[in-house]
């Protein structure tokens, strides 16, 4: 795609996800080989006023040459590795800049939680108020399965929404989104924008078994579609051609356009949507779907089915109809307490409980409808 043929965007506030594969491109050692036309374009556009935070892989890769093995690596030994790489992968960033770097690390439990959530927002917002470039990792040398996002692509996302950022720039090793794997196709296309992310969109990025479905495309589809559907615009570029980062600085896209979604969510209504784990599930009946979806209205007792799961008061739940998730929100009671009102009129909650916390099961303030995939959205 020439310069000519490229789309116009603009943006203020940009998250940066950089992988592994640009980090430490021979898997072993921290390399300058692919960051240096990505650090000429994050100065350029600090200097034009702009605002930018990186999420960068490469911990463990760097820090794998320090811990020689000849076997698969454990998890302690990787969380060893990552240890040692995260200063040699900060010390890589820094020598680019005259201004400070400013390491955070992150784990999935940090994003659910309510108050280190919103303590990340602060941060973010104070290192970017005092000029510092913050440079964002999962927090390999802790995290575990259950405790980790699980990619990168994701945790730009992630970060992309807890810094109210108004774009997120995927730097990959193929040009954007195709229409079939470029690697085995030679006939694939590129498709310089996508309006709505639908199962279509999902197809192109092939099944869990393939590579551009593990850890590859899919995450990134998964990861645009987490912040379109919040007002944020996502881009995929290659981030092994330099003359991305020259088009990028003069306000043009040379690879896939992730068009934002109208999007009214509070900060509250992101972190509910993409980052608050959810600890049961709660199925309705027509009459509460129709209350929920047509009217904004809260969930009553009364429309309750049933219920599964081991929650308590103020824990996330999928609300669902007939198999279909339609909301998640905050529920009011435990699970225990449910199982007893379920179908209930809400007057009659105190006269079975002994108590009550409210009329409503999960208010609608604490409540965020599901998209077609099941995914949050506006």
């Amino acid at each position: 795609m020439s310069l000519s043929q490229a789309l116009e965007f603009s943006w203020q506030r940009a998250v940066i996800k950089v992988g592994s594969a640009l980090i430490a491109p021979d898997g072993v050692n921290v390399s300058a080989r692919f960051l240096l036309p990505i650090a000429e374009f994050i100065t350029a556009s600090r200097e034009a006023g702009k605002e930018v935070i990186v999420v960068s892989s490469g911990s463990v890769a760097a820090g794998r040459a320090k811990i020689p093995i000849h076997h698969r690596a454990s998890i302690a030994e990787k969380q060893a590795m990552a240890a040692i790489g995260q200063t040699q992968m900060m010390a890589n960033w820094q020598r680019f800049f005259d201004f400070p770097c400013a390491q955070v690390l992150l784990t999935a439990d940090d994003l659910h939680d309510r108050t280190r959530y919103v303590n990340i927002k602060n941060t973010l917002r104070e290192l970017l108020l005092h000029k510092a470039l913050p440079i964002v990792n999962e927090n390999d040398t802790v995290a575990v399965n259950e405790l980790k996002v699980g990619d990168n692509d994701n945790l730009g996302a992630y970060t992309a929404l807890v810094a109210q950022a108004d774009t997120l720039i995927i730097c990959s090793d193929i040009d954007g989104l195709y229409t079939a794997d470029p690697r085995k196709h030679s006939d694939a296309t590129l498709i310089p924008r996508v309006d709505r992310i639908d199962e279509s969109i999902y197809a192109l990025a092939g099944g869990a078994g393939t590579a551009m479905g593990t850890g590859g495309m899919r995450t990134k589809i998964e990861a645009a579609d987490k912040c379109t559907g919040s007002g944020i615009q996502t881009l995929i570029v290659n981030g092994r051609n330099g003359q991305v980062f020259d088009a990028l600085a003069q306000g043009r896209v040379q690879g896939t356009l992730f068009a934002a979604g109208q999007s009214n969510n509070t900060a509250r209504r992101l972190w509910l949507a993409h980052t608050l784990k959810t600890r049961g599930f709660i199925d309705v009946d027509e009459g509460a779907r129709n209350a929920i979806l047509q009217r904004g209205a809260s969930l009553l007792p009364s429309g309750i089915e049933s219920v599964s799961g081991y929650f308590t008061c103020g824990d996330a739940v999928e609300i669902r109809c007939q198999g279909k998730a339609i909301a998640k929100g905050l529920a009011q009671y435990d699970h225990k307490d449910l199982h007893q009102i379920k179908g209930l009129k809400s007057q009659q909650i105190r006269s079975v409980l002994g108590y009550d916390f409210g009329e409503v099961v999960v208010h609608r303030d604490d409540l965020v409808l599901m998209g077609g995939l099941g995914t949050p959205k506006p």
